[in-house]
């Protein structure tokens, strides 16, 4: 019905067809404004009528588009085992040939010889390449990331100092929403062009790093057991693979440790989650009284016995005096 109407109020009645309870309606200045040639396009007499009839034909396709990817998306792929981001690529590429098939179709219908738009096409096209290559750069680099997907709905990435999740695949840009909940649009070519992190490529497993240093005088041994256990007791701390803490290097003033976490669920807060384990770690060492020095540098001063020179602007030569 939908598609019956965009074609019938569309351009293609832009000679027979006319909305009689409003053009007919009309007074005779009303109709000459409208039926007014402005230009023509091949056999085609575009007029003020027509571009009315235009915009209400894009407005129905775009209408239909939309239809057509909520249906698809809501009634036929949600009942199917496809993952979440191949559902949403597939949606985004058929609402593109949706839309391009109702455009092809409309201007059929107006009568317009499709093959003479190639040469007008050709020569967009070299606009385009100057003009707007950012723009088809960015369409280009959506549609690789539909189809390849190295990034999907979903998953926390991080590119160009953004680190956030993946909420919408546009076709210029990408929504990433960060843990401050802002939205940030990144161009689509930065995700093709450059290193990307995705942290839950394969999974929503991740593992977090904490630096530990000690002093010299700790029972390592110890210390090791304290971390692992602090690490376990956490409750989003993954039992498999099981927290572990090495001696990483011996620095200046202290034994540095590393304590290696696992989680699954911590990653939308990893802030958080780091800062409750480092606050645990360092009350369980104030009790059990191990030290986590602080770097330290010490200023040796001496005095000089040498003379001090002074010079005075303008002064014909220099004096000396001895302190």
């Amino acid at each position: 019905m939908v598609l019956g109407f965009m074609i019938g109020f569309g351009p293609a009645g832009g000679a027979e067809w006319r909305p009689k309870s409003l053009y007919d309606s009309l007074t005779g200045g009303a109709r000459w404004f409208l039926d007014w040639p402005l230009f023509r396009v091949g056999n085609i007499e575009v007029t003020p009528i027509f571009l009315i009839k235009c915009a209400i034909f894009l407005a129905a396709l775009t209408l239909l588009t939309k239809l057509s990817k909520r249906f698809l998306a809501n009634r036929i792929l949600a009942r199917t085992k496809i993952e979440r981001g191949h559902q949403y690529a597939i949606v985004r590429t058929f609402g593109y040939f949706v839309f391009l098939l109702g455009l092809i179709v409309g201007l059929d219908s107006t009568g317009l010889n499709l093959s003479s738009l190639l040469v007008v096409g050709g020569a967009l096209g070299v606009g385009v390449g100057f003009g707007l290559q950012n723009v088809v750069a960015n369409f280009v680099a959506g549609l690789v990331i539909l189809f390849e997907q190295p990034i999907k709905l979903g998953d926390t990435v991080e590119v160009g100092g953004t680190t956030g999740e993946v909420v919408k695949i546009g076709a210029r840009g990408t929504w990433v929403r960060t843990n401050d909940n802002e939205v940030i649009i990144v161009p689509n070519s930065e995700f093709v062009n450059n290193r990307v992190t995705n942290w839950t490529a394969n999974d929503r497993t991740i593992r977090f790093s904490i630096p530990v240093g000690v002093s010299y005088d700790s029972d390592l041994k110890k210390v090791r057991r304290l971390l692992e256990e602090i690490a376990r007791k956490h409750p989003e701390s993954l039992a498999d693979p099981a927290p572990t803490a090495v001696v990483r290097t011996f620095g200046d003033s202290s034994v540095n440790f590393m304590l290696r976490v696992s989680s699954a669920s911590a990653l939308d807060h990893a802030g958080v989650f780091q800062s409750d384990l480092m606050m645990e770690i360092a009350r369980v060492f104030r009790e059990e009284k191990i030290e986590m020095p602080n770097p330290q540098r010490d200023i040796h001063v001496r005095s000089v016995d040498t003379p001090l020179v002074i010079t005075r602007p303008g002064a014909a030569g220099m004096r000396k005096t001895k302190e």
